[in-house]
């Protein structure tokens, strides 16, 4: 039997995954696309994910909360804000002005590259990635080696849902980082 917390724990899991809306065959046919947009209509369901999150991370002593173009923009900066870290954003190619240091990746379905600011992160910080999901992993870890090229220490990835059948925590895994996820889409 779980404790009431538990139980509570567990009912505002089940109303964020509720508010999750699957598009089958984008981008690409065969693929299912994953839609946070309803989750971001319910008040309740997305205070309920940042939530998580800032309970999870509050005393950690995070620096950095590094969010991933483009919906870790969505979650990252009220995590960051709550727990008193820099938020610093991951871009896409020539999103960002001024110097950048940049990280080719392969996805499912092609290859991509994330750019950061020089001198956003520092020797010494302690950094959270943050996206909405994670498939593969490849940008998740893509994000990671941009901030440890910097000097970050990333503490741990967190991702609002995973894909567990596309094995991304298993290549984070084999890195050596914990990922932490809300809700699993089979």
């Amino acid at each position: 039997m779980s404790s009431g917390k538990e139980g509570e724990s567990a009912s505002r899991i089940n109303g964020i995954k509720s508010t999750l809306r699957i598009i089958s065959d984008f981008p690409k046919p065969g693929m299912l696309f994953s839609d946070i947009t309803p989750l971001l209509l319910d008040p309740k369901a997305f205070k309920d994910t940042i939530d998580f999150f800032v309970e999870r991370y509050k005393n950690e002593n995070i620096s950095v909360v590094a969010g991933i173009e483009s919906r870790g923009f969505i979650f990252g900066p009220s995590i960051a804000l709550a727990i008193g870290a820099k938020f610093v954003p991951l871009r896409k190619p020539n999103k960002l002005l001024g110097e950048v240091i940049s990280e080719n990746y392969d996805l499912e379905y092609g290859s991509d590259c994330l750019e950061m600011h020089v001198g956003a992160v520092t020797s010494g910080d302690r950094a959270l990635v943050v996206d909405d999901l994670i498939a593969t992993g490849g940008t998740v870890c893509a994000a990671m080696n941009l901030l440890e090229r910097a000097g970050a220490e990333v503490v741990e990835c967190a991702c609002v849902i995973e894909v567990p059948v596309l094995k991304g925590r298993e290549r984070l895994e084999s890195r050596g980082k914990p990922l932490y996820t809300l809700v699993d889409i089979v």
